[in-house]
Order: C-alpha cells, then sequence, then structure tokens
C-alpha cells in the first residue's frame, strides 16, 4: 500500500469514527472488543470473525512491563492489525513515558490513541500532536485517579477513558467507583455542550454493561465476554443490546 493509499483510508476511518458522526450517535453505545485475548496465531482470522459479528470497531491493549506489570506488544502488531482491519481501532497505552511513542501509534493508523493521564509529562503538547495527524487523543484515567486529573484538558482531548479495574492486571471485579466517574463526565460533557467520547474498560459484562451505559458511558471495551464466548455474534449482540436498552 502507497502513503497515499494509506492517507485515504486512514481518513476514511477517522471520518467515521468521529465524535459528531451521525451513524455512531444513531447506532449508541457501542462495544469494543480488546484483542488482548484473541488467538494472536490466526490473527486475520479473528478480525475478520469480529467483524463479521458486527464489532464497530476494536481495542487494542499496549503494554510495556513497566508502567503496568505485563508485557503484550507493540508498533510492528499494531500495524498488522491496522492492515487486517477495516473497522476503527483504539490503542490504549499503558506504557512508560507515552508523549515519546504515541505520535508513532497515530501515524501507524490509530483511530484512537488514548493515554494515561498518570503517565503523561507533556499532556497538551502529546495531544496536540495527535489529534494533527487526524487520529482521536483520548485520556483514561486509573481508578485511584479522579476526574479532576483530566478535566483542564477536555478542550484537548476527544475522550476519557475510565478503568474499572488496575490496568494491566487480569481477572479482576468491576470497581463500582467507575460508574461515580462516568456519571461526573456525562455532568459535565452535558453541562458544557463539550461532544467528547466517554468509553469504560474492565470487568465489563452482562451484569455491569447496562450500568455503564446508563452512566453515560458509549465506547464499551469488553474482552472475555467477547473472546472467551463460542459465538462472538451472540455475545456482542447480547451486550449492545443491554446497553441500548438501559439508555431507553
Amino acid at each position: 500500500m502507497n502513503s497515499m493509499e494509506h492517507s485515504t483510508m486512514n481518513d476514511s476511518f477517522h471520518s467515521s469514527f468521529s465524535p459528531t458522526d451521525s451513524k455512531l450517535s444513531a447506532d449508541g453505545p457501542i462495544v469494543l472488543p480488546a484483542l488482548l485475548l484473541c488467538d494472536f496465531g490466526h490473527l486475520d482470522d479473528e478480525i475478520s470473525r469480529l467483524e463479521a459479528a458486527g464489532a464497530k470497531a476494536m481495542h487494542l491493549d499496549v503494554m510495556d512491563g513497566l508502567f503496568v506489570p505485563q508485557l503484550t506488544y507493540g508498533l510492528v502488531v499494531v500495524e498488522a492489525i491496522r492492515r487486517a482491519a477495516t473497522v476503527p481501532i483504539e490503542v490504549h497505552m499503558m506504557v512508560e513515558r507515552p508523549d515519546d511513542s504515541a505520535i508513532q501509534y497515530a501515524k501507524a493508523g490509530a483511530d484512537i490513541v488514548t493515554l494515561h493521564i498518570e503517565g503523561l509529562a507533556k499532556t497538551e503538547e502529546t495531544l496536540a500532536a495527535i489529534e494533527a495527524t487526524g487520529s482521536q487523543a483520548h485520556l483514561a484515567i486509573s481508578p485511584d485517579t479522579p476526574v479532576s486529573h483530566v478535566e483542564p484538558f477536555l478542550d484537548s482531548c476527544s475522550g476519557v477513558l475510565v478503568m474499572s479495574v488496575e490496568p494491566g492486571f487480569g481477572g479482576q471485579a468491576f470497581q463500582s467507583s467507575a460508574i461515580e466517574k462516568i456519571q461526573k463526565l456525562q455532568e459535565i460533557r452535558t453541562s458544557t455542550g463539550r461532544n467528547f467520547h466517554i468509553g469504560v474498560d474492565g470487568g465489563i459484562s452482562t451484569k455491569t454493561i447496562a450500568s455503564v451505559a446508563h452512566a453515560g458511558a458509549d465506547l464499551i471495551v469488553a474482552g472475555s465476554a467477547i473472546l472467551r464466548q463460542t459465538d462472538y455474534a451472540d455475545a456482542l449482540r447480547e451486550l449492545e443490546d443491554l446497553a441500548r436498552k438501559s439508555k431507553g
């Protein structure tokens, strides 16, 4: 693929995932399968299965083994997923010094680059650099981080991801304190007329998804609730149905 084709393809993805996109708004909350649990030995097949199941976007967890204990994958794998996927992708960076590497993931084709506020040193500058590529820059907050830490930057980013578990640890229970944070962000979004996304990641299941959607989350990340199920389509459909019914 030449650079012009890559640019055109990315422009299409970025446009389709704009916070003002009418189709996304009409769809209501959407569920992003987290690819961390997929079969990486058959990556193309897994992405095809998820897209056929109705996934409208996908979530990629980049962990460096330093900011969080777990080490996952990096730029090369993200580039491979970008080539295989036809839907937007969110890259959730759980790394030390994300200011230094975030722009590489944006240029690699990430439609959303999500950075932890706890690890940023040059927040305004880094967010602006990501947005300048045509990607969206989102901020993430860990369970112990209050919403007030991202409030000064809500005009500089396109969304906030609320972690409902500690980043980098598997098998954790959903922390209900995340609901209060989502509600707070929703209140800010409504009262100020801002149009940023509210995401949530961690412990999402058929038992928890309605509560986060009702609180205001519109980008909901789910891992085992989809990837550990036999039928991806049934699992995804059930989750999104529960989320949308909670909004009604």
